[in-house]
């Protein structure tokens, strides 16, 4: 198959996520690719992070030489806290996790199914470490799981699959999957596309993924 696409990058995938989160929405960025989507939130639109370590009002990250090491997110990344902001304990950051108070969590995922099953705490590899961390009260506490991750993995194969193969983190959790080459809408019928990026065709992304794909 002859690539006629260009791929987003990880600021593009970020922004492309941020475009979607509304006006007001309390969210929590998972560690890794999802944090980048706090550099990219459009002006104007208030939108209030939280960080599973306990933090409430996150903003993005500080410019190089104004780190506070004191000041982490839950990937010990440097960030800021925006004016009203708030550092709280751990067990009351997994009472809001757990009790229904985000709107959206963006979580990255080793696999995710066609129907929204999430597998993203371990690959069930000899000597892996596992790393559940807050992602399944994340997962399904929020009112919204949106996966940001890349489609395909190093070897070609798609993580997107009819049904998991690694340990589950949630079942039919997640909403829609951002990925570096298109948007995804998980529904109990199956994938439902959003948006690719330009140049690939409905048939490349199907071939691709390796399941029915419905029309947007």
């Amino acid at each position: 198959m002859t690539m006629t696409y260009q791929r987003r990058t990880k600021d593009q995938l970020a922004a492309r996520v941020a475009q979607d989160i509304f006006d007001g929405a309390v969210v929590n960025l998972g560690i890794g690719q999802p944090t980048l989507v706090a550099n990219h939130l459009p002006a104007g639109r208030e939108v209030i992070l939280q960080s599973e370590n306990g933090i409430l009002g996150m903003g993005p990250a500080p410019a190089e030489g104004d780190e506070d090491f004191d000041l982490i997110n839950a990937g010990k990344q440097p960030v800021t806290l925006l004016k009203g902001g708030a550092f709280f304990h751990h067990a009351d950051s997994f009472a809001m996790m757990r009790g229904g108070h985000l709107d959206i969590c963006v979580l990255g995922a080793f696999q995710v199914s066609a129907t929204g099953d999430l597998a993203n705490w371990s690959t069930g590899e000899p000597g892996a470490i596992p790393a559940v961390g807050g992602a399944m009260d994340l997962a399904i506490g929020a009112r919204q799981t949106w996966v940001m991750m890349d489609l395909l993995t190093k070897q070609g194969v798609s993580k997107l699959v009819a049904q998991c193969t690694y340990p589950l983190t949630g079942i039919a959790c997640v909403k829609r999957v951002y990925s570096d080459i298109a948007t995804l809408e998980c529904t109990p019928q199956g994938l439902k596309l959003i948006d690719t990026v330009d140049g690939l065709t409905h048939a490349e992304l199907e071939k691709l993924v390796g399941l029915p794909i419905a029309a947007a």
